[in-house]
């Protein structure tokens, strides 16, 4: 697999995410640490986008002393979109984990374990799949087609679906699961398993968990191929798509009790996923520049929350209204 990764690249990259991992488990992840608070959440975001934008501006310099200015602007705007694109994406990631914890009732306070574990998982996965799919690629090339045609069947999906309002609890996965698992009806602590009576079962706590992870395979199906239309360099995939992954936590917290104040932001991403979808299908004609991709990208996502700022306003005047 061709890639601009050097091994002082690789290392790089492996001790910041280490190091920011630490951070954010030592300082946040300790046990009976409370949960983070609207302006805690806002800060930890902007770090971890500061991170990730110094990593791009260190990754430029490298490129730039190396390579040449050429391949370093082309390379670190590759990394840009694949960060913005994979971010956008991880907000739906967070809306189906608010969805879990509301139905089984987590409290904030002991959903700490159940993010930290869910989101090195997703690390773990994110990893497995993308080298997978770059070795897919590089052996067969058609499939990037394949791709695009379900990232645009995806996107209209999307747009078209209407808001799923069966229950969790209903869903074929959970019954089987629930079937499957010798279950506790109530939490005990953050514990994911509890003794009773001298038999080990399985907490409510547990099935979030399960329920977190499969929801990342789900839509790590969407956002990997996503990236692909970009770059099909494994450095700058995996990079971009940790980096992403890395503040999820912290933007649950962002979005907790604002969720609902971005119901347009479903349109925005299907929008995106066409483009993209579009992108990979029409590449053997047209090359569309990594720098459009993450202006069309950019204005996108932008319009879309403008429009969504400019509904949630009128729907508040209604409300004052009546």
């Amino acid at each position: 697999m061709h890639t601009v990764g050097t091994p002082l690249l690789w290392v790089s990259f492996a001790v910041v995410v280490l190091i920011m991992l630490a951070i954010d488990l030592l300082l946040q992840g300790r046990r009976g640490a409370q949960t983070m608070s609207f302006r805690q959440a806002a800060v930890w975001s902007l770090i971890w986008v500061s991170v990730s934008l110094l990593f791009a501006a260190a990754f430029w310099w490298y490129l730039d002393s190396t390579s040449g200015r050429e391949v370093a602007t082309t390379q670190t705007l590759a990394f840009l979109t694949g960060y913005v694109l994979e971010k956008a994406l991880a907000v739906d990631n967070v809306f189906v984990w608010l969805m879990l914890f509301s139905y089984f009732a987590i409290p904030s306070t002991l959903q700490r374990r159940v993010l930290i574990y869910g989101v090195l998982g997703a690390i773990v996965l994110r990893t497995i799949m993308i080298f997978a799919g770059s070795w897919l690629v590089t052996q067969f090339s058609w499939i990037l087609y394949i791709f695009g045609a379900f990232l645009l069947f995806t996107g209209i999906k999307m747009a078209l679906a209407k808001e799923d309002d069966g229950a969790v609890g209903d869903k074929p996965v959970v019954r089987w699961l629930r079937k499957h698992l010798r279950m506790t009806d109530n939490l005990d602590g953050e514990k994911f398993f509890t003794r009773q009576n001298g038999v080990l079962f399985a907490t409510p706590l547990l099935l979030v968990l399960i329920m977190v992870e499969l929801s990342d395979v789900i839509f790590a199906v969407d956002s990997i191929p996503a990236i692909f239309a970009v770059t099909t360099d494994p450095f700058i995939v995996l990079t971009s798509n940790l980096f992403a992954i890395l503040g999820l936590r912290a933007m649950y917290f962002l979005l907790a009790n604002v969720a609902e104040r971005f119901s347009m932001l479903k349109y925005g991403l299907a929008i995106v996923l066409v483009f993209i979808g579009i992108k990979m299908l029409i590449v053997e004609f047209y090359h569309i520049p990594v720098a459009v991709s993450l202006t069309v990208v950019g204005v996108i996502l932008g319009s879309t929350l403008l429009i969504n700022a400019w509904v949630n306003r009128r729907n508040d005047q209604k409300g004052i209204s009546q």
